[in-house]
């Protein structure tokens, strides 16, 4: 009987869901969901404010349409007596529209053009001009891949290369570029497999249903690791395109939101078929296949070093380096074998049927024939009693979120059911998906959100400053075809996003608006890692603009290259950085992005690691930040290249100062800021007479003393590092002379200067 109810609530629910009123009763008010598992659960009454995500959408009528409608909306809620901040100045606008959009500074001759272009609508040129760069499409895509967790390896003990996930990452890039419309760019990733079975571009899209980290090996529970992607996967969803944090409601009803636990395991039943697969998927013209040869090489040359030790061990193991090197080349024979796929035409994707997931964790995962799922019935979905996977309690039908009031028919066949959940979130009805987004497009300009928890719409997140202004930026979104270029369009030209950083007024200003939530002023913001890492490659001239393709791999700082780190039961291969400098020096958003192995620079200036959903980038100030600019490898490198790029163009050692200044601030010194430069050079000049040591020597062999896993004695193994023995160091101090060298000093401190790393 008590089956038989939940059946009628859950129709129920799908045919005729009330929508929220606008408004509620101030004492709380109680929402119909498919229901909880307690009675008082499901009728408790939550506060009206919190609901608001879930209320329609609705359309409201910019108060003033005399200005932008953004002013117009923010103006109706700035505190009374607060006057806006004026327009920033054109060097200042160029930079940050140029760093929001692209990442990457803007160049003297980009600046120049800006400033003398008098045209009225220069401005809005300057918008296209950018839009339409293909870097903006590498910023945009990493701030979508930071919501998503991309990684290019699958985290915990088994971190393992992930081949092919570079082409995830790269249609993500593509997408942006070619302003996809944001509802089909959710449905390709959802469902891009059920839409069209044989496009490899829709193929390589669901590979966002794998960003997570995953770990199966000979010792796991199948049924567990896969209650751990279905688990990953629901709250993915929820966080990425609905901007809940579904997880919570696993093993309870949500303790503040009106998500039972039942929709919880409905989302969950629509992934209930969806498996693993890599599978074949046709290089794309547009797709950068460029490099594989060389990295081909060093992958044969491991192979084969590999395939000698193992052929030159005995027969009959007795000593403990037998023992370990055996393991050890057998897992390495392995790990070799699976990252030869980056060079195929594989597709890191899922498909609908049986599972592939059992003890045999060294075989590729592939697709089963379609006799394989025509021999069983879909698996049936159970709410898991406190989200134990043996503990399964009530059977569920695959359904959405009850709480929105918008239904959806989601069948129960192997095939359709991701596509329906795909068309219910990108209905123009649906309450949170256009709201998310904006939110997050709105965010990435002004450093935070209208709603300033763009993960969690929820209770226990902050709600939106300005209600009004976030659901009619969400109507026209969708009014003008899911749009994002137009929605920065939309944007950008506000007044509020153009003015200037710096209030005439800070007194008043920090009275009457605290948190800077009235937008009379511009929050600045300190560069991303990844900006400031390219930012330095573009002003030093060494930035390589190639787009797509295989993860490069940058220097990294050496001790930290080394260390070594667990995989599989052994050690990994060490990281070894690309030979050349023109492969190092891409831009950041195509380096290889290991789990287990972060790079320390970008970690000191807040990456976030690819484990969790980042919902907003924090921003720290720590003394190892200083460290890092002012000691470090990477901004040294980038210091001596900008000095010896400065030395090659420049007539007179005034004119360096102001190329200096021109490349890495965007204007030249001022007279106080020319004469303390020219000191500084003059004095970091007569530090640098002694000639510095010769070239830094990098290890082409290392030997490791590690304990067999087994047997737990001790044993040695020596790696080759291949890619030392052809590398090509960035340019070094010993190459220059002493004025070069001083010059670098000046260059450091430009980097380590705030205009340098902050968006004002």
């Amino acid at each position: 009987m008590k089956h038989h109810a939940l059946q009628i609530v859950i129709a129920g629910c799908l045919c005729a869901a009330p929508k929220l009123p606008a408004e509620g009763p101030a004492d709380g008010e109680t929402v119909r969901t498919s229901g909880g598992q307690t009675e008082d659960w499901t009728n408790r009454k939550y506060q009206p404010a919190n609901l608001w995500a879930y209320r329609p959408i609705r359309q409201p009528v910019p108060p003033d349409d005399s200005q932008h409608p953004v002013d117009a909306f923010l103006r109706a809620k700035r505190p009374h007596g607060l006057a806006p901040a004026p327009a920033a100045e054109r060097l200042t606008l160029i930079r940050r529209l140029t760093f929001d959009l692209t990442g990457l500074p803007p160049t003297p001759q980009a600046i120049d053009r800006f400033h003398n272009d008098k045209r009225p609508d220069a401005y809005r040129r300057l918008i296209n001009r950018l839009l339409e760069s293909s870097r903006y499409g590498e910023q945009w895509g990493r701030h979508w891949l930071d919501v998503v967790r991309y990684a290019d390896t699958g985290g915990f003990a088994n971190d393992f290369l992930r081949p092919n996930a570079w082409r995830y990452r790269d249609y993500v890039i593509r997408s942006f570029n070619s302003d996809k419309p944001y509802d089909r760019f959710v449905r390709e990733q959802i469902a891009g497999d059920e839409l069209t079975p044989r496009t490899s571009e829709n193929l390589v899209a669901v590979g966002f249903l794998r960003m997570g980290p995953w770990e199966h090996t000979g010792m796991s529970v199948a049924r567990v690791t896969r209650q751990f992607f279905l688990d990953d996967v629901t709250n993915s969803v929820g966080q990425v395109f609905l901007g809940h944090v579904l997880r919570c409601a696993r093993c309870h009803d949500h303790k503040f939101d009106p998500v039972p636990t039942r929709d919880y395991y409905s989302i969950q039943a629509v992934f209930a078929e969806t498996r693993f697969a890599e599978v074949d998927a046709a290089f794309l013209a547009e797709e950068n296949t460029g490099g594989f040869e060389s990295h081909r090489k060093y992958h044969r040359q491991r192979t084969e070093a590999n395939n000698r030790m193992l052929a030159s061990l005995p027969g009959r193991r007795v000593t403990p380096d037998d023992f370990g090197r055996h393991r050890l080349g057998r897992k390495w024979k392995l790990l070799f074998n699976w990252s030869a796929d980056r060079y195929r035409p594989i597709a890191f994707s899922v498909y609908n049927g049986p599972g592939n997931v059992g003890r045999r964790v060294a075989s590729r995962l592939r697709k089963p024939s379609r006799q394989a799922r025509g021999k069983r019935q879909p698996n049936r979905t159970s709410v898991l009693d406190g989200g134990d996977v043996f503990s399964a309690g009530d059977p569920v039908r695959p359904d959405v979120l009850s709480a929105t009031g918008l239904a959806a028919t989601i069948p129960v066949s192997f095939d359709g059911r991701r596509t329906s959940l795909a068309d219910w979130i990108t209905h123009p009805d649906n309450p949170l998906t256009a709201r998310v987004i904006v939110n997050r497009i709105w965010q990435g300009h002004f450093g935070r959100g209208l709603a300033t928890n763009p993960n969690n719409f929820g209770a226990t997140g902050q709600p939106p400053t300005h209600p009004l202004l976030l659901d009619w930026l969400a109507t026209e979104f969708v009014r003008r075809g899911w749009s994002i270029k137009s929605l920065h369009r939309l944007i950008l030209t506000s007044a509020a996003y153009r003015r200037s950083s710096h209030h005439p007024d800070r007194d008043t200003l920090s009275r009457l608006d605290p948190n800077r939530a009235g937008y009379a002023v511009f929050r600045p913001r300190r560069l991303a890692a990844e900006e400031l890492r390219d930012a330095m490659l573009v002003v030093s001239g060494e930035l390589n603009p190639r787009t797509g393709g295989l993860p490069t791999r940058p220097d990294m700082n050496l001790e930290a290259a080394l260390q070594p780190r667990m995989i599989m039961g052994t050690f990994a291969p060490s990281y070894v950085p690309d030979p050349l400098p023109v492969q190092r020096n891409r831009r950041t958003i195509y380096a290889l992005k290991l789990r287990g192995h972060r790079d320390p620079f970008l970690t000191t200036f807040n990456q976030p690691g690819p484990d969790a959903s980042c919902e907003r980038r924090e921003t720290s100030n720590v003394t190892p930040q200083v460290f890092a600019l002012f000691n470090g490898q990477e901004s040294s490198d980038r210091a001596l290249a900008l000095a010896a790029r400065v030395l090659k163009t420049a007539d007179s050692d005034a004119d360096a100062i102001h190329l200096a200044f021109r490349l890495a601030f965007g204007r030249e010194a001022v007279a106080a800021e020319h004469r303390a430069a020219l000191v500084h050079w003059k004095t970091a000049t007569a530090d640098q007479a002694d000639p510095p040591a010769k070239q830094q020597e990098w290890p082409t062999r290392i030997t490791r003393r590690a304990n067999e896993e087994n047997t737990g004695e001790p044993f040695t193994f020596t790696e080759t590092l291949f890619e030392y023995r052809d590398y090509v160091p960035d340019l070094q101090p010993h190459q220059v002379d002493a004025r070069t060298r001083g010059l670098a000093q000046l260059c450091l401190v430009l980097f380590n200067a705030n205009e340098f790393l902050y968006v004002y």
